[in-house]
């Protein structure tokens, strides 16, 4: 029997590989494979989770609303152009759902987040790499790329798996030069891990301009990544043709709840972002210290750090080796870093434990 046949654009798709969470052998050490919160959520999140278990028989509120007048309040935005999804990843597919098809191309960088390029196979559009440089986000190749056919250009930043960053100045001169009918989609996914003089005005842009859509997500500084919830924000007309596509009820009772709380919880952020801080700085010097031995961190916004291994030790050779020695970190061949691994900034004992690691890695 012959079964049916799947469009072509689907099966140049590479799956996504998530960041594991055991070894080879089974075993369930330090993950520092996945970028998320050392210190966990806040309580004010984990009570307001609880508290939803009551009403599992009903299903979410499907316009979010009390949960977009959370996010317009914080971010003094309108809860009217604010779209929420499962995880920032679905808000991602949505812009491509939308906005692009067979025939049309879509810009990011190499060293990109992998789900832009899922995205964009998935819609059957063409994906157009602009180089790097240095590992960072390179505004003149983006613009040297865009056609009459480009219709997005996704740019996270910070970067991943890269943790480069861009300056507001960058980020409006990429605007400034594309397209009007080109949709800017920065992904912000790490955006509260910089310092708010480092903002990159992304949102104001989004505010006032119809072909920018920002991103974010409660994953990362949050705390809630079990419960992939994200949203988005750009102009009525952008956010009007993602809702046509969005799945109803993407968005649960609990999750909704619990977004809301952690929202109101700025200690908790605020402690999170003192912590990466801290200990992302740490880390760097520590892979400074190693230089001699090839090692190089490519300076990181976010919560981790890209770790590339330019001696005898390879970036292959040291994942093993941390995963013999109780780390799980992410190596990248797949997304064309062989020669590196990102490394999530952990608890200060995960994050000492793993550099010594390192150490005794290239010290053979």
């Amino acid at each position: 029997m012959t079964a049916p046949i799947p469009k072509p654009w689907i099966m140049d798709i590479a799956p996504y590989v998530p960041g594991r969470s055991k070894t080879d052998d089974g075993r369930v050490v330090a993950k520092l494979s996945s970028n998320e919160n050392p210190l966990g959520t806040a309580p004010q999140a984990r009570a307001a989770f609880d508290a939803a278990h009551g009403s599992l028989e009903r299903y979410p509120d499907a316009g979010a609303a009390e949960l977009r007048e959370a996010i317009a309040a914080s971010c003094d935005l309108d809860p009217a152009r604010v779209i929420y999804g499962t995880g920032s990843d679905e808000v991602l597919h949505l812009a491509a759902g939308a906005f692009a098809g067979p025939g049309d191309e879509v810009i990011f960088v190499r060293y990109g987040f992998a789900v832009y390029e899922i995205a964009t196979r998935r819609v059957g559009a063409l994906p157009v790499i602009a180089p790097d440089r240095d590992y960072a986000t390179d505004v003149d190749a983006i613009l040297a790329a865009v056609t009459d056919k480009t219709r997005i250009v996704f740019v996270a930043n910070p970067n991943n798996p890269t943790g480069t960053f861009i300056a507001r100045e960058e980020i409006a001169r990429l605007h400034a030069g594309l397209p009007k009918w080109v949709l800017l989609v920065i992904d912000q996914a790490y955006a509260e891990y910089i310092d708010a003089e480092d903002d990159d005005h992304g949102l104001e842009l989004a505010k006032t301009k119809p072909n920018v859509l920002v991103t974010r997500t409660f994953s990362k500084i949050f705390g809630l990544a079990a419960e992939r919830i994200g949203w988005g924000y750009a102009s009525a007309e952008i956010i009007d043709a993602m809702h046509r596509i969005r799945a109803p009820f993407n968005v649960t009772t609990a999750g909704q709840a619990a977004a809301i709380a952690a929202l109101a919880a700025t200690d908790f952020v605020d402690a999170s972002r003192a912590h990466n801080a801290q200990w992302r700085e740490w880390f760097a010097g520590e892979i400074e210290k190693l230089g001699n031995a090839g090692l190089r961190a490519v300076p990181s916004k976010a919560n981790f750090v890209l770790v590339l291994f330019e001696g005898q030790v390879t970036a292959e050779q040291a994942y093993h080796g941390l995963m013999d020695r109780g780390y799980i970190v992410r190596w990248l061949p797949g997304q064309g870093l062989p020669n590196a691994l990102r490394i999530s900034i952990g608890t200060a004992q995960e994050t000492q434990g793993v550099a010594a690691a390192l150490r005794e890695i290239v010290a053979g």
